[in-house]
């Protein structure tokens, strides 16, 4: 895989019918797709009875300014791992900046941020993440699983996350209640 081919920065729809139910309508910001592998972090479904207050409490990271909001489950990878995709106007610690739409950081620095209101513009927080070994992704997209659409940071940030991937398949230009889970062949 190059650089090139890399699909780093776009957002990765689950096909309707997709044999692995655990990402059924699943809406994923793609972090990392490389010749090792490929790492993204689920951004349409939340966890249920788990907030960023939580997890800062739980942190011992003072909530400052901090609004309570949901924490999204990234991924059925090390659940108990947490991640925050962010814009790229904050910057720390083992931040990742992914394309032009969205960096992602794994470390307590940008929570200390977000709550010290020093934190980047927009974000959201997730406990988990997909994960896929070399060359595995791409099999899956081959055989009817994901479609790669643009990363746009309006849907990841702006959209309310129950209404993601079906408007991240209208900003496509598809009408989901089109789309089956019947394959033909011509």
């Amino acid at each position: 895989m190059t650089e090139a081919h890399s699909l780093a920065g776009r957002l990765l729809l689950a096909m309707p019918g997709m044999p692995d139910p655990r990402f059924d309508a699943a809406v994923l910001a793609l972090c990392i797709h490389d010749a090792e592998g490929a790492l993204g972090i689920g951004i349409g479904d939340v966890l249920d009875n788990v907030t960023l207050h939580d997890l800062l409490d739980d942190l011992e990271i003072p909530r400052g300014v901090a609004p309570d909001c949901d924490v999204h489950h990234g991924g059925p990878v090390e659940p108990q791992r947490g991640f925050v995709l962010h814009s790229p106007d904050w910057s720390g610690d083992g931040t990742l900046a992914v394309g032009r739409h969205w960096s992602l950081t794994g470390s307590r620095d940008v929570l200390l941020a977000i709550s010290q209101g020093t934190g980047p513009k927009h974000w959201l927080v997730a406990l988990g993440y997909a994960g896929w070994g070399a060359g595995q992704l791409d099999s899956e997209m081959r055989e009817y699983g994901w479609h790669a659409a643009d990363g746009r940071a309006a849907i990841v940030f702006d959209t309310p996350t129950e209404a993601r991937w079906v408007q991240t398949w209208r900003a496509e230009g598809i009408d989901p209640s089109h789309l089956t889970i019947a394959t033909g062949r011509a």
